[in-house]
């Protein structure tokens, strides 16, 4: 045998012993599951089942996305993952926050459609009906876009000094609608976009004024609780849902309805099919259409939703080019979501703790979870 062979040989029989020195060609195997990670997703999820388990594992277990309470996917209308944080469960109640606006711009909808208000005539607040008063101008439906002009201003400063603050918690609290409606105009009236609480405040208050002439506090909440119970929770299956009121009886429709995951996932799949639930149309599919269309001041906002499409500032609060423009989303404060999209036949909620400056990791991670559904 020719000695120049030798060096060849030597190569081929040293190529298994280089395989196994780590040289990267084959990537390490990913660490179990735990059981209780893969038992929170269900055993034909429609989509690659331990994949999704570890997407949500992910979810739980990375602290720069903050504190996960819950989480719930639908699919199709079917519960296919289910997991909630120690010491939360399916009987937990969590608050919405922001997410309770969606509540109330569904509520204002039921009474345009009963003909109790209009929605491009002047929003009737008794304060603005004074001659010469511009807030008169106001229509329901600016309002419902955040487009109203009124100066309800976020504070620059400490948190306490923002109208949200003091409205929900401080001088504003026993009277929250009177703290509202009271600012003059910054510009008119439907020119310039401004996410605002109180003007959710402002519908809650007008859902009063249609429902009942009476100024007690006890007839005011007493007829906006029973409209919204029959109208809305019942019809939706939502039997875990609470309303907060004020010390007037005015429904704090910005921030405080309570309710559990999986009644949360339910308000989700009424919006996705579009205001009906089993069929029935709970509310007309065209309002459900103008809550979801573009404000025109703000393409990433509609009327009380938020839209999967860049913010007219530039912020990012959903994660457009990463799932389908006509997702949508219920979002509230320490990231509460309920986020809807139709062209996946998907719901996802999401109750937990994020602070602002970590919104951006938790927003990855939802985008991963609704990226591994197909589209329709």
């Amino acid at each position: 045998m020719s000695t120049r062979r030798f060096p060849l040989i030597a190569l081929l029989l040293a190529l298994p012993a280089l395989n196994g020195c780590g040289g990267g060609d084959v990537p390490p195997a990913p660490p179990p599951l735990s059981p209780a990670a893969l038992a929170a997703v269900a055993a034909k999820p429609d989509v690659p089942r331990e994949a999704l388990a570890r997407q949500i594992d992910a979810l739980f277990t990375d602290a720069q996305a903050g504190e996960t309470q819950a989480l719930l996917v639908l699919h199709g209308g079917r519960i296919v993952a289910e997991r909630y944080g120690a010491g939360y469960g399916r009987e937990t109640r969590f608050a919405g926050w922001s997410m309770t606006k969606t509540i109330t711009g569904v509520l204002i909808g039921l009474l345009v459609s009963d003909g109790r208000l209009r929605l491009d005539e002047s929003a009737p607040v008794p304060a603005w009906q004074r001659p010469g008063d511009p807030r008169g101008e106001i229509t329901l439906r600016q309002l419902l876009q955040m487009r109203s002009g009124l100066r309800h201003s976020k504070a620059s400063g400490p948190a306490y000094e923002a109208d949200e603050v003091r409205m929900l918690f401080l001088d504003g609290r026993d009277d929250m609608a009177a703290y509202a409606e009271a600012p003059p105009l910054e510009a008119e009236p439907g020119r310039k976009f401004e996410y605002s609480s109180a003007t959710s405040v402002i519908l809650a208050d007008l859902a009063a004024h249609a429902l009942t002439v009476s100024e007690d506090p006890a007839i005011r909440r007493q007829a906006v609780a029973d409209y919204l119970r029959t109208r809305v929770l019942e019809p939706l299956g939502m039997r875990s849902a609470k309303p907060e009121f004020d010390a007037a009886g005015t429904f704090i429709g910005s921030s405080m309805l309570h309710a559990t995951a999986r009644d949360w996932g339910k308000f989700g799949e009424f919006l996705r099919n579009s205001g009906s639930v089993g069929g029935a149309q709970i509310v007309p599919r065209g309002w459900i259409l103008f809550m979801t269309a573009p404000s025109p001041r703000n393409p990433g906002y509609g009327a009380q939703l938020w839209l999967n499409r860049p913010q007219g500032d530039g912020k990012e609060v959903l994660f457009p080019g990463r799932a389908p423009a006509s997702l949508f989303a219920c979002i509230g404060h320490l990231g509460q979501y309920v986020i809807v999209s139709p062209m996946q036949k998907l719901t996802i909620v999401r109750l937990g703790k994020t602070d602002d400056p970590t919104r951006a990791a938790l927003r990855g991670h939802l985008a991963k979870i609704a990226g591994m559904f197909p589209r329709d």
